[in-house]
């Protein structure tokens, strides 16, 4: 099956309606946010080409595209830790893509942790830092060897 996309109309049509017409950004890319299926958890956010959604609704599993390589990614390829897609969400206007993945492995994130967000703005003394909310999942370095 080829997915295709349709263009923005209507705004209406956009907000309400039935239409699949993704809002992609002046270089072809849109949000995805990924979140568990069963928690809730946000695990991370990446940017998705038309074929990276594409690929996403055809296969069943989290592709991506990463603006560093100007490529098409699949999630886990390197690590096995893939995300298989349980759903596919659009915003009101659809420019911005909701994955609810089961997280097969570990972790997302590629530094070790469950989710990417993994640090929160804390106050300190004189100004604002970051914090680390919880423990790593995983070693990154067995999984993707020595940086």
């Amino acid at each position: 099956m080829t997915i295709e996309f349709a263009a923005q109309g209507d705004a209406r049509d956009v907000e309400e309606g039935k239409t699949l017409a993704p809002k992609f950004g002046p270089d072809g890319l849109i949000p995805a946010v990924a979140a568990d299926a069963e928690s809730g958890t946000v695990l991370m956010m990446a940017w998705m080409d038309a074929p990276a959604l594409a690929a996403t609704i055809e296969t069943g599993e989290a592709h991506y595209y990463s603006r560093s390589r100007k490529a098409m990614w699949r999630k886990g390829e390197s690590s096995g830790h893939v995300q298989r897609v349980r759903e596919i969400r659009l915003d009101c206007d659809q420019d911005t893509v909701l994955l609810l993945v089961e997280q097969v492995g570990p972790g997302a994130c590629h530094v070790g942790y469950q989710t990417c967000f993994y640090r929160k703005v804390v106050r300190v003394d004189d100004g604002v830092a970051l914090e680390v909310t919880g423990d790593k999942a995983y070693d990154p370095h067995a999984v993707y060897g020595e940086p």
